[in-house]
């Protein structure tokens, strides 16, 4: 396994040569969900409120409208070294488009293996989410990824990977989401 500051990666062929974390963030192995965050912010927390939600409480004070083009405070140089950082939604694009997903269980955690052009994959777990309280909701057949990217023309999401799979429905796409809701997040290297 080949790594990047001590953090395993798997390079999955992709033409943006973007190499994927083995795991999530606070996670050990790649079918532990690991820690779950609400976007922009760099701990996790019992409950999100708008005294504890930092672009939320500028929203709802009316302090200033959030300025989209600052650097985004990124998860990853706190948690995991420099070198790691969140994916943009074109990478996270990119995995969808470039690579096969297929719907499996590993070492007993619902999830999809993503195959890049190469060969190579990694394990993405159903790790499902917690909205604004403290219910982990729609584990097991559900996994939803934050990106860097904000939504330019809404102040209040940003783009994240998302999946499910149940009877009715299978699918993975790149879509937006509220900030307040807590996602795992998966890193990405140059």
């Amino acid at each position: 396994m080949e790594q990047i500051n001590n953090m395993n990666y798997v390079d999955l062929g992709l033409p943006s040569g973007i190499k994927w974390a083995t795991c999530n963030i606070g996670a050990n192995s790649p079918e532990e969900y690991g820690d779950y965050f609400v976007w922009n912010e760099i701990e996790t927390k019992e409950m999100q409120t708008v005294r504890n939600f930092k672009t939320v409480v500028r929203k709802f004070l009316g302090l200033s409208k959030i300025d989209k083009r600052k650097k985004i405070r990124d998860k990853a140089k706190a948690n995991w070294r420099d070198n790691w950082r969140l994916p943009t939604n074109r990478e996270m694009e990119e995995l969808v488009d470039k690579c096969t997903w297929t719907w499996t269980t590993q070492s007993g955690v619902n999830g999809y293996k993503v195959i890049g052009p190469n060969g190579n994959s990694i394990f993405l777990p159903a790790a499902g989410l917690y909205f604004s309280v403290s219910e982990l909701r729609y584990a097991r057949i559900s996994g939803n990824y934050w990106s860097s990217t904000p939504n330019e023309s809404s102040y209040d999401s940003a783009y994240s990977l998302h999946f499910i799979k149940d009877l009715f429905k299978e699918e993975h796409y790149v879509r937006q989401d509220d900030l307040r809701y807590k996602f795992t997040v998966r890193l990405v290297s140059e």
